[in-house]
């Protein structure tokens, strides 16, 4: 039986293996090959990482952990969970089942896309959805924000001082006069057509097309869709939920659950409006969620 088993490979994830390993804790993770960044080429605002491929990120951390013998990686995901604390029980992808006293949960969240036809084979290459990790890329450039008016003109304040302008597209109905109001306030122009389609322009661009016509901008940031659990485990082993659609968790990522942690963008306290998309921030819950792990393996 494994002290600890890992589930998910993504920062949080990573680090959580590599602070268990560190304190020889014999560790599983369990990497199914899916990430929310699967699709981007660079990630941004990680300090020593800035502009470095997530691909590339991962690499590099799978080398470092090669080297603790207490840390096995296994290319499968996870299925179910079962057992208690002191004894889960995972059946895995390819049918086998593995044990641990310990589970942490980082398989992260999907992105559910509004239903703009384009969007989807645009998302994380030219199409975004936080400022901080790609607005800066798009300095002195024009770009869209298309979605509802609320997170629409927050993009627009965040994204006014890096853009050379920036324009709110509606979608489905237009904007009401109050909501145009609003963003005009932020400093964004406002469509009154809805985005109908988005596309690749010639160059590293983006075609916003609406009834009214078409425009190029540097890059289309989302100011709609929701997050959803990648995983089933959340419902699976009955956790404690957010508002949010996050799992809560306290300060060292315990769940409700005794012996279950999470860590990354599935999970955040409750006296966070919402979890941090964020590689500093999931990789600094990864090596918390161990802490709590090792706290309480310790605790016997």
């Amino acid at each position: 039986m494994h002290d600890a088993i890992v589930i998910g490979a993504g920062p949080a994830g990573l680090q959580a293996a590599l602070t268990l390993g560190r304190m020889h804790r014999s560790t599983l993770v369990l990497d199914s090959g899916e990430y929310r960044n699967g699709t981007v080429q660079h990630m941004h605002n990680v300090v020593a990482n800035d502009g470095t491929p997530p691909a590339d990120f991962r690499a590099v951390a799978r080398e470092q952990l090669a080297e603790y013998p207490d840390v096995e990686f296994r290319a499968l995901a996870a299925e179910e969970i079962t057992g208690a604390e002191g004894a889960f029980t995972v059946r895995l992808s390819d049918g086998t089942t593995v044990e641990a006293a310990r589970v942490i949960l980082a398989t992260g969240v999907a992105d559910d896309l509004p239903a703009v036809p384009g969007l989807e084979e645009l998302w994380g290459l030219r199409a975004f959805g936080c400022p901080f990790c790609d607005g800066h890329e798009h300095a002195g450039r024009p770009i869209a924000v298309i979605g509802a008016a609320p997170r629409a003109e927050h993009l627009a304040g965040l994204l006014g001082r890096i853009a050379s302008s920036v324009t709110a597209y509606p979608i489905g109905e237009p904007y009401s006069e109050d909501e145009r109001r609003m963003l005009e306030r932020s400093g964004a122009q406002v469509s009154a057509a809805p985005v109908r389609a988005v596309s690749p322009a010639d160059d590293d661009g983006v075609v916003v097309a609406t009834d009214d016509g078409d425009t190029t901008v540097a890059g289309v940031f989302v100011a709609s869709g929701a997050l959803r659990q990648r995983a089933p485990f959340a419902a699976q082993l009955g956790l404690r939920m957010l508002a949010s659609g996050a799992i809560e968790v306290d300060d060292m990522g315990r769940t409700s659950v005794p012996g279950v942690s999470a860590a990354g963008d599935l999970a955040h306290r409750a006296s966070l409006p919402g979890p941090m998309a964020s590689v500093i921030a999931a990789a600094a819950a990864g090596q918390l969620a161990a802490v709590g792990v090792i706290q309480s393996l310790m605790a016997g």
